[in-house]
């Protein structure tokens, strides 16, 4: 499904990620880790349209997407989340998913989806509300039905669950994976290695904008130079 090969993004004299290869395939939850600065985000950047790669090529489905704009890479079936759910404040909770809506289809179709995505995430009655005014609960709801009011096949999470309680995190969790048996990938960048272990199939492990381990979760979480990189002794062992 995405194939991503050799890509590299450098900023004037710092490279942030650097001739990096991986593949996420239909139905599968890849987590994409490593310390702070390790270029994760990046990456996110890059798939996605923010960014454009200094080198490398980016496939989904077969057809590159490294050139294209972040709306026409929504709408070839890409979602993202960003770092913070207050991405739109000022806007209420309907103007907010129907946004997202109305790249990939009529003005009428994209108000039958947002609709639909407002209800089954169980914010009906807080569609008129500002989402800088509602719980983080609620914004957490708000944030799942702008990422799938437009049936996308990838959803990207760039640490989506920073902040949660852990009956929260369980909560999003159980829905990641109802999408996913739905046909849905994920590439997921997080820190907590709790939600890592319980949710992804494969890791990916950068440092220095370098992919330094990729493989099984349970494998890559054991492997010594991941410990030495990321996790540390303690971690490992606890």
């Amino acid at each position: 499904m995405l194939s991503v090969e050799g890509l590299t993004k450098a900023f004037g004299g710092l490279v942030a990620v650097n001739n990096l290869s991986f593949k996420v395939g239909k139905e599968e939850i890849v987590g994409l880790i490593g310390p702070n600065g390790s270029g994760k985000s990046t990456v996110v950047e890059l798939i996605t349209g923010f960014y454009r790669p200094t080198k490398g090529r980016i496939f989904f489905d077969g057809h590159e997407i490294g050139s294209l704009p972040p709306h026409k890479v929504l709408a070839r079936g890409i979602a993202r989340t960003f770092q913070t759910m207050d991405c739109m404040p000022a806007f209420s909770v309907y103007d907010t998913v129907r946004l997202a809506a109305l790249h990939v289809g009529s003005e009428e179709h994209a108000r039958q989806r947002t609709d639909r995505a407002i209800e089954d995430n169980g914010i009906a009655a807080r569609k008129k509300d500002l989402v800088s005014s509602i719980p983080r609960t609620d914004r957490m709801a708000v944030e799942m039905a702008r990422l799938t009011v437009s049936d996308p096949r990838l959803i990207l999470l760039d640490e989506l669950m920073a902040g949660l309680s852990e009956d929260e995190a369980e909560s999003v969790i159980r829905q990641i994976r109802t999408l996913r048996e739905k046909g849905t990938s994920f590439l997921v960048v997080e820190h907590r290695m709790e939600i890592v272990t319980k949710l992804c199939d494969r890791l990916i492990v950068l440092n220095f904008g370098e992919k330094i381990a990729e493989g099984p979760t349970g494998v890559v979480l054991n492997d010594p130079v991941v410990i030495d990189a990321y996790l540390g002794t303690e971690t490992a062992h606890a």
